[in-house]
C-alpha cells in the first residue's frame, strides 16, 4: 500500500513538473551561426538544459507558460516568453547579441597584472570598447583613439597626421592619462607623453580597450591624474583560424593584413602571427603622407591547469609627414595648408617627418597556486629608435605664395635650396647669413626594461587581497644628426669639438634601428637620461552580494640622472624622489539593478625628469629650488542601473591637482614679426600651478529590440586654475635666465586643453541577417583658446562649438563555407571645418570628410 502511495505521489509530481517541452536554436544574431553549450534555464526554477553543437536545445518545463533565460559567455543574457500548446512550444531561432562590456572571455593571460574594472566589485567610472567595435571603427586611416571618442569626458583631437592624435580624459592630456598595454606602462618615463604613431598597428591586435576615468582600478603608482586606458592585446589564440583583409581609403590609402592562429595543440602550445603594410600620399591635409608596417608574433604554452605562459613581440615601424598649428588667416585661405613640404626628384618630402620603430616584447606567466591563490607576472622590454626631422640653418627657400601677397607661404622649393647650398659650399651655424639649409633629425632612442608581478589571495568568499611589485629601468639617448645636406659639402661648428659633419643618416624607421649617428657625427646637442623606478602596491577588498569596500596603496621610488656630452659634459647629480597613492571606495547594491558607489584617492606624484632641469638639452643644472612632487586629490560618486535591455551610468567627480610644474617652449619675438631673425627660443617653467576639475557624466545604452541598439552620453565640467603661479624663463640656446616672477594670479582662468561640455549619440540597426548600419554623433562646446601666464579670467576667448557625424555599414555572410566581412566608414560626413585644438603658436582644425572601406576573409 505504501509503495502504491509513493508511486502515485511521484507520478503526480512528475506530471505537475513536466507540462511540456520548449525547443529552439540559440544563434549569434550577427552571423546566424549556432552557439553550442549555451545555458537555458526556466525562470523561477532550477530546471535547465544546454544547447548542442549547432545551438539546438530541448527543455522540459513545469508550466504551460513562463519564461526561459539564455546565457552565453561574451553575449548578453536574453529572456524569452513561451506558451505550451499541445505539449510543445517551438521558439525557433533565438539570436543573442555580443556583450560589448564584458572582458571575461578575452583576457586569457596576464589577468593579475591587467587592472580591469571587472576584477573588482567596487565600481569605477569605466567604459569598455571590444574588438568588434575597434575593428569596425578604428583601423586604417584613423588611430585607435577613434574608438574611444564616444566615451564621456573623452576627447580625441590633433589627428592632422598619421598617429599625431591626442587623447584627453576629464580635461587632462596624454601625459596625465596612464596608458597600459597588457599591464605594461606606455607613457614616456621622461615626460609622460604617449605617441600614438608608435602604436599605429595596435588596433589589429587589440582585444579590447577599457577606459577608466578618474581614480580607476589600477593598483600601480602611475600618473593617472585623468584616468587609465587599458589596451588589451591578444595572446596566442587557442582557436585555430586566420584572416586576410584589404582596406582602402581617401587619398590613396591602402592597407593589407594577414593573420593566422594555429590554435592550441595537444601538448598545450599555440602560435599566432599577424603582418600588415600601409601607405598613403596624405591623410587629409597637404604633405601628410605616411607609410608603415605592423608585426605581431605570440607563443602560448599551457602545460597544465596551474601554469600558462605567453610570449609576444610586436612593433609598428612608421614614417609620416607632420602638420602643425596654423593661423586663422591661413586656414581661411586653405584649410589643408601645410608649409613644411615640397617636391624632390623622389616625390613628396616634408622637412617635418616623424619616423619611429619601437619593438616591444613581453612574457606573461600566470600561476594558479591553489583555488584561492594566484600569481601573475609580466616581464617586458622595448627598444625605441627614431625621432622627428626639422630645419637647421637658414629658413628654406619657398615657391611663391599661390595667392600672390596672401597669407600662404608656398611650398618648400627643394631645387632652389640645393642650388643655393651648392653656391655656399660648407654650411655652418656661426655666419649671420648664407649658412645653408639642412634637414636634421632629433633622435629619441631608448631602452626600457620592466617587471610587474601581482599575488592575489582569497581568504574567504568575501575577502581578497593583492600584493605586487613594479620595477622599471630606463635609458634615453637624445641627439641630433644630419639627414640631408641638400648640396652642401658639410655642416660645421655644430659638434662638441667644432668638427665638420659630412655623413648623413636616413629618416627611416627600419634604418634607425642600427644606423644612427655615432657621437662624433652628432650635432646641436647630445645627452642621456637614466631613470630607475621601484614600486610596491597592495589592495584589499571585502565584498558581499550587496556591499563592497576596498582600499589600495602604492609606494614608489624614482631616481634621475642626466649625462651630457656637449656643452655640459659629464653626469649630473643623481637624486631620488618618492611618491605614493592611496585609494579607497565603497559600493552598495540596492537590488540586482541599482548600485551606488563612492571612491576617493590621494596621490603624491614625482615630477617628470624633463621638468627638473633648467634646460634638459644643454645643461646638467637642476631647477632651483628643487621641483617638488605634485599633489592630486580625487573624489567621485556614481550610480549604475542595469537591466536586461538597458544600462545607465552616472558619475560625478572632483580632481584637485596642486603644485603642478609645467614646462613649455616658446618664441620671444620682440617685433612680433615671424621669421624676421630677432626671435629667441625660450623654455618656460611654471611652478605651483593648481588645476581644479569638477564635472558629471552620463552614458546610456538601450537595446530597444533585437535589431536596434541606441547609445548616448553627456558630460559637463568646470576646469579652472586656482591660486598663484611662479615662473622662470630661460634662453633655450644659452640657458641664461631671462626673467622670473612670483605671485602670478591665475584664479578663474579656464583650462584650455579640451571642450568642457560634450554630448553624443549612437545607433546600430540590423536590417537583415548580417547587414547592419551604425552611426555616431558628437557635439563639443565650451572649449577655450590656449591660456598661459599672461591670460586672465577677464580676457578668455571661447572657440566655436561644433559637431561631427560618422556613419558605417557592415555586411557579414558565409562564402565558400567561410566568413566574409565587408565594412565601410565615413568620418565627418558633413565635412565640418572647425577648430579642435589651440596651442601657443596657432590653431589646429578638424580633418574634413574622410572614408575607408575593407573586405575581410576569415578562415
Amino acid at each position: 500500500m505504501k509503495k502504491i502511495l509513493l508511486f502515485t505521489l511521484l507520478l503526480a509530481g512528475f506530471t505537475a513538473f513536466s507540462q511540456g517541452t520548449v525547443t529552439g536554436t540559440v544563434v549569434d544574431s550577427e552571423l546566424g551561426a549556432g552557439l553550442p553549450s549555451a545555458n537555458i534555464m526556466e525562470v523561477g526554477t532550477s530546471n535547465g538544459a544546454i544547447s548542442d553543437f549547432d545551438g539546438n536545445f530541448s527543455l522540459a518545463v513545469s508550466s504551460n507558460s513562463g519564461k526561459i533565460k539564455i546565457t552565453y559567455v561574451g553575449f548578453l543574457t536574453k529572456t524569452v516568453s513561451f506558451t505550451v500548446v499541445n505539449g510543445t512550444a517551438a521558439l525557433g531561432s533565438i539570436g543573442l547579441d555580443a556583450d560589448e562590456n564584458t572582458l571575461d572571455e578575452i583576457v586569457i593571460v596576464g589577468s593579475g597584472v591587467i587592472d580591469l574594472a571587472s576584477d573588482r566589485k567596487t565600481p569605477v567610472a569605466v567604459s569598455t570598447i571590444t574588438a568588434q567595435e575597434i575593428q569596425a571603427r578604428a583601423t586604417g586611416n584613423v588611430e585607435i583613439t577613434e574608438a574611444i571618442k564616444n566615451t564621456p569626458s573623452a576627447y580625441v583631437s590633433g589627428q592632422t597626421g598619421f598617429g599625431d592624435g591626442q587623447l584627453f580624459l576629464r580635461g587632462f592630456d596624454n601625459s596625465n592619462v596612464a596608458v597600459l598595454l597588457n599591464g605594461q606602462p606606455v607613457n614616456g618615463m621622461e615626460d609622460g607623453n604617449v605617441y600614438w604613431s608608435n602604436w599605429s598597428g595596435i588596433a589589429d591586435i587589440a582585444n579590447a580597450i577599457q577606459v577608466q576615468r578618474g581614480l580607476g582600478s589600477s593598483k600601480l603608482a602611475i600618473s593617472s591624474v585623468g584616468g587609465t586606458t587599458n589596451i588589451i592585446m591578444k595572446a596566442a589564440d587557442r582557436t585555430e583560424g586566420g584572416f586576410v583583409r584589404f582596406l582602402g581609403a581617401n587619398d590613396s590609402y591602402f592597407k593589407g593584413t594577414v593573420a593566422y592562429d594555429t590554435g592550441m595543440n595537444e601538448k598545450g602550445w599555440a602560435f599566432s602571427v599577424l603582418l600588415d603594410h600601409w601607405q598613403a600620399h596624405r591623410k587629409w591635409a597637404k604633405g601628410t603622407y605616411g607609410q608603415g608596417q605592423n608585426y605581431f608574433f605570440a607563443v602560448g604554452y599551457k602545460p597544465n591547469e596551474k601554469h600558462a605562459f605567453n610570449f609576444l613581440v610586436t612593433g609598428a615601424p612608421q614614417l609620416h609627414g607632420q602638420r602643425f598649428s596654423q593661423s586663422q588667416e591661413r586656414l581661411d585661405a586653405d584649410p589643408k595648408f601645410n608649409e613644411h613640404w615640397g617636391y624632390t626628384e623622389d616625390g613628396i618630402e616634408s622637412e617635418r617627418q616623424n619616423f619611429y620603430h619601437k619593438p616591444v616584447m613581453n612574457l606573461n606567466w600566470d600561476w594558479t597556486m591553489s583555488d584561492k591563490t594566484d600569481l601573475s607576472t609580466v616581464a617586458y622590454a622595448s627598444w625605441g629608435r627614431g625621432g622627428g626631422t626639422g630645419p637647421r640653418g637658414d629658413s628654406p627657400i619657398r615657391t611663391e605664395d599661390p595667392d600672390g601677397a596672401g597669407p600662404l607661404r608656398g611650398q618648400i622649393d627643394y631645387p632652389a635650396n640645393i642650388a643655393n647650398n651648392t653656391s655656399i659650399g660648407l654650411g655652418n651655424t656661426d655666419g649671420p647669413d648664407g649658412n645653408g639649409y639642412i634637414r636634421r633629425a632629433s633622435m629619441n632612442n631608448h631602452q626600457w626594461y620592466g617587471l610587474i608581478s601581482n599575488l592575489g589571495h582569497d581568504f574567504t568568499d568575501n575577502l581578497s587581497v593583492n600584493f605586487g611589485v613594479d620595477v622599471r629601468m630606463y635609458t634615453g639617448d637624445h641627439f641630433r644628426q644630419v639627414v640631408d645636406l641638400y648640396g652642401l659639402s658639410g655642416w660645421a661648428n655644430d659638434t662638441a669639438n667644432g668638427s665638420t659633419v659630412t655623413n648623413t643618416y636616413e629618416a627611416d624607421p627600419w634604418a634607425a634601428l642600427s644606423n644612427f649617428a655615432p657621437e662624433e657625427d652628432r650635432i646641436d646637442y647630445d645627452y642621456s637620461e637614466d631613470i630607475n623606478y621601484q614600486g610596491a602596491f597592495g589592495q584589499v577588498e571585502y565584498a558581499t552580494d550587496r556591499f563592497s569596500v576596498f582600499f589600495q596603496g602604492a609606494f614608489s621610488n624614482q631616481s634621475y640622472q642626466r649625462e651630457g656630452r656637449f656643452s655640459d659634459p659629464g653626469s649630473s647629480e643623481k637624486f631620488n624622489k618618492t611618491g605614493y597613492n592611496l585609494k579607497g571606495g565603497v559600493s552598495y547594491s540596492i537590488n540586482e539593478m541599482n548600485t551606488i558607489f563612492v571612491n576617493a584617492g590621494r596621490y603624491s606624484r614625482q615630477p617628470f625628469l624633463d621638468n627638473a632641469f633648467q634646460n634638459i638639452r644643454v645643461s646638467n643644472t637642476l631647477v632651483m629650488p628643487e621641483v617638488e612632487n605634485e599633489e592630486i586629490t580625487g573624489f567621485e560618486a556614481g550610480y549604475r542601473f542595469e537591466a536586461n535591455d538597458i544600462r545607465v551610468n552616472f558619475n560625478a567627480y572632483i580632481t584637485d591637482w596642486d603644485n603642478r610644474t609645467i614646462l613649455s617652449n616658446g618664441i620671444d619675438d620682440p617685433d612680433g614679426t615671424p621669421d624676421s631673425g630677432d626671435e629667441t627660443e625660450i623654455n618656460i617653467f611654471e611652478r605651483g600651478v593648481r588645476q581644479y576639475h569638477t564635472g558629471a557624466e552620463l552614458d546610456v545604452e538601450w537595446r530597444t529590440t533585437d535589431w536596434l541598439t541606441l547609445k548616448g552620453y553627456a558630460s559637463g565640467g568646470s576646469w579652472v586654475y586656482k591660486g598663484e603661479t611662479n615662473f622662470q624663463i630661460y634662453n633655450n640656446d644659452t640657458n641664461a635666465l631671462i626673467s622670473e616672477g612670483e605671485g602670478v594670479d591665475r584664479s578663474g582662468v579656464k583650462v584650455s586643453t579640451a571642450p568642457q561640455t560634450a554630448a553624443g549619440a549612437g545607433f546600430r540597426v540590423k536590417v537583415i541577417q548580417g547587414l547592419s548600419f551604425d552611426g555616431n554623433y558628437n557635439y563639443y562646446a565650451n572649449h577655450y583658446v590656449f591660456t598661459d601666464l599672461n591670460s586672465t579670467a577677464e580676457d578668455l576667448a571661447k572657440l566655436d562649438a561644433y559637431d561631427l557625424l560618422d556613419l558605417g555599414v557592415s555586411y557579414n555572410f558565409n562564402f565558400g563555407g567561410q566568413k566574409l566581412v565587408l565594412r565601410g566608414n565615413v568620418f565627418n560626413v558633413f565635412d565640418t571645418q572647425a577648430i579642435q585644438q589651440t596651442d601657443r603658436f596657432g590653431l589646429i582644425n578638424t580633418n574634413g570628410l574622410t572614408y575607408n572601406g575593407s573586405i575581410r576573409y576569415e578562415f
